[in-house]
């Protein structure tokens, strides 16, 4: 469902030709659809409907698109292969690529703005959390981080700090988002943030562990690429066993939050074990 719904947006709202089809080719590349499993997941919880969360959920599968095509090009990743394909830059070209990325984060505000399963005020506050959780103090300020964090030593609190915003606030609004179309209470909201914060940290430091023991097929692009990149990781700072350790004392405080929630666990707590234990 989510698949067919990002396609349906970027047509309806993109002219037929190339930007449309590069929008398209990085929208069909596949992927976990994490942070849209979690939102739907979230949201179906606290009692909402799929059609109330859809809209929102295929906003933030876009805005992660972006993320992910930028990411790639040359002057940032410089990568050749994203999830097995070629990445958008190298299918297409540099500037296909930076303005099919631009495109799609424009396209993640609009979809919010006109969706008729939300009210006024719903809409003000999810577009104004997703542009906060993405931008300069959010995921864009963290991959600012990271970058200027290369071929440097930085504490566990810098690197935490790193990917709170780079990784983390993404995954962290899904599952603000989520409570919030649910109609949760201020309690429950304040227990799902936490949950969310953790999340972003779990999803990170598995992402590190599979860059030093993963399977390269498995994951769709090169293993070591962070160190050839000299990014600072979970495993090169505590090692790889203490990474793991790390990441387990925030499975517990993601459980410790989702329990305290109040909500039905089931889904949510079996999606935090998917992400600490995931092999891509």
């Amino acid at each position: 469902m989510i698949n067919a719904q990002l396609k349906m947006y970027v047509r309806d709202y993109s002219t037929p030709g190339r930007i449309q089809d590069a929008m398209l080719y990085s929208i069909e590349a596949g992927g976990k659809r994490v942070r849209p499993i979690l939102l739907l997941a979230t949201a179906k919880a606290f009692g909402a409907s799929e059609e109330k969360a859809l809209a929102v959920a295929c906003s933030l599968e876009m805005i992660h698109t972006y993320s992910l095509i930028h990411d790639d090009l040359p002057a940032m990743d410089d990568d050749d292969l994203r999830r097995g394909m070629p990445t958008n830059h190298r299918k297409f070209d540099e500037a296909t690529a930076i303005l099919a990325g631009d495109a799609l984060l424009t396209l993640s505000s609009l979809i919010i703005a006109e969706d008729s399963h939300l009210t006024d005020q719903e809409r003000v506050f999810l577009i104004r959390e997703l542009s906060k959780a993405s931008g300069a103090k959010g995921m864009v300020g963290g991959q600012m981080q990271d970058m200027l964090s290369e071929n440097t030593e930085v504490s566990l609190e810098q690197l935490e700090n790193i990917h709170r915003n780079k990784t983390g606030q993404l995954l962290r609004f899904s599952i603000i988002a989520g409570a919030y179309v649910g109609n949760s209470t201020e309690e429950s909201l304040e227990e799902m943030t936490r949950m969310g914060e953790a999340l972003g940290l779990i999803f990170q430091i598995q992402d590190d562990i599979l860059d030093v023991t993963g399977d390269a097929e498995v994951i769709g692009k090169p293993i070591g690429s962070d160190e050839g990149n000299a990014k600072s990781t979970y495993p090169k700072l505590l090692g790889l066993e203490g990474a793991k350790r790390q990441k387990e004392r925030y499975v517990q405080e993601a459980q410790d939050a989702l329990r305290k929630a109040g909500v039905d666990q089931t889904i949510l707590s079996e999606l935090i074990d998917y992400l600490s234990s995931r092999d891509h």
